[in-house]
């Protein structure tokens, strides 16, 4: 194999394992925004009379 051969497929390698990460990064941010997303509208729901007390008839 030639230098200019070897050259040019480590430098694919290199712009492949770069566009990995960067959709990797992206991917996170958005898991990370949607996970936020869910926490805010968990605790806007959230009823805090709820659990308080038990209705019991014998």
């Amino acid at each position: 194999m030639d230098i200019a051969a070897l050259s040019m497929s480590l430098s694919q390698a290199s712009l492949a394992q770069a566009v990995s990460l960067k959709v990797a990064n992206l991917a996170k941010g958005q898991a990370e925004a949607q996970s936020q997303g869910l926490v805010q509208m968990m605790n806007g729901s959230l009823d805090p009379n709820l659990g308080k007390s038990i209705d019991i008839r014998i």
